[in-house]
């Protein structure tokens, strides 16, 4: 059945995406600003349905956050601290252990690690931190770092970022989260976090991360102060990587939380925006595969309408999420696998668990 829409802009958009011709900034600006979110959404999910039909994914995963000491202390940031500031803390290889160890009769099929930018911490310890993960559970998918840890690895070793990569590599990593980028724009990058590597660094080192043979998923955090401009601006600039590298699994629009932030006065995201996120990040990043709706940030009932408007994956169990919930996220820590589940199959779409590459796991 045709899609019906309020807004007739919207059906000249419609037709490049059926005949796979590819959307362009002036297309994606539009899609931001159409007040038919329907209409759109109809777009969105006639390209999910052809990537994907109706499954929808999700992972036994758990995070593991090895310090929040961070050097950068970025303004949307709720999570950092300084050293020895209250509730500071940096993880011994014991506490990783521990940390592993009471979910070690859980089918957890990845980890998931990143940290903030901890000057006390030598090279070292981050390949004892890959290390140990792989002691306790040698069969998970190790998926760790940002290209900003990466950076910061660069610095402090001595090494080249691709002598950091490969040597990482060789310890474990698997795969890399897409943190970090924020908004690839150099104004928001001078207002909000200054210490952070900027665009064209993030990119250049995600770049040589994919020619490594290391998959990562990107991100986009959206809602605070980035114009529609710089978010489409975004979106290409990582459909421009992914033409070259291949190296891109799935993106991730992340809702801005405000709370204990310096942007605190910023209101939350409506669920009108979450919503125009996923349809133009579905439909402008036509060659990543995957668009997450991260119960996390959206909460679980709109991340399950999510995957009507181009999500087709939740993420996954977590077990504990620390960094959002810092910022006044009112999501569960972690959810059981059977909770996925459900969130999924009472969206109307199959549930599928899957690996960090998106192999399916079977049961038993």
């Amino acid at each position: 059945m045709e899609p019906v829409f309020l807004d007739d802009k919207l059906k000249e958009i419609f037709e490049k995406v059926k005949n796979n011709v590819r959307l362009d900034f002036n297309d994606g600006l539009y899609l931001y600003e159409t007040k038919d979110l329907m209409g759109a959404a109809q777009i969105a999910n006639f390209k999910r349905r052809s990537l994907h039909g109706d499954r929808s994914f999700f992972i036994y995963n758990q995070h593991l956050n090895y310090t929040n000491i961070c050097r950068n202390r970025c303004l949307f940031c709720a999570y950092a601290k300084d050293y020895c500031e209250a509730g500071s803390y940096q993880y011994t290889m014991e506490d990783v252990e521990k940390e592993l160890l009471e979910k070690i009769d859980e089918p957890v099929n990845e980890i998931h690690m990143v940290g903030g930018l901890n000057e006390g911490l030598p090279y070292g310890y981050y390949i004892d931190l890959l290390k140990t993960i792989k002691k306790v559970r040698p069969d998970v998918t190790i998926k760790a770092f940002t290209a900003v840890e990466i950076d910061h690895l660069s610095n402090i070793s001595g090494k080249s970022v691709e002598e950091v990569i490969a040597e990482l590599k060789e310890n474990g990593l698997e795969m890399m989260p897409g943190g970090g980028a924020e908004v690839l724009s150099y104004r928001v990058h001078k207002k909000l976090f200054q210490r952070k590597i900027n665009k064209d660094r993030w990119l250049e080192i995600i770049e040589k991360v994919h020619n490594a043979g290391i998959k990562t998923n990107c991100t986009m955090l959206y809602g605070h102060i980035e114009t529609v401009e710089e978010k489409v601006q975004h979106l290409i600039y990582l459909r421009e990587l992914q033409d070259k590298t291949n190296g891109f699994i799935a993106f991730i629009p992340l809702a801005f939380h405000s709370e204990n932030t310096k942007l605190s006065h910023i209101k939350e995201t409506t669920a009108f925006e979450d919503l125009k996120n996923i349809i133009v990040s579905r439909l402008l990043l036509d060659n990543i595969p995957h668009i997450k709706a991260y119960w996390v940030m959206l909460g679980e009932k709109l991340a399950q309408t999510a995957l009507h408007f181009g999500a087709d994956d939740l993420d996954g169990t977590i077990l504990k999420e620390k960094i959002t919930h810092s910022a006044g996220a009112k999501s569960a820590v972690g959810h059981a696998k059977e909770t996925m589940i459900r969130l999924i199959e009472k969206a109307g779409m199959k549930a599928i668990e899957r690996d960090a590459f998106y192999n399916e796991v079977k049961a038993g």
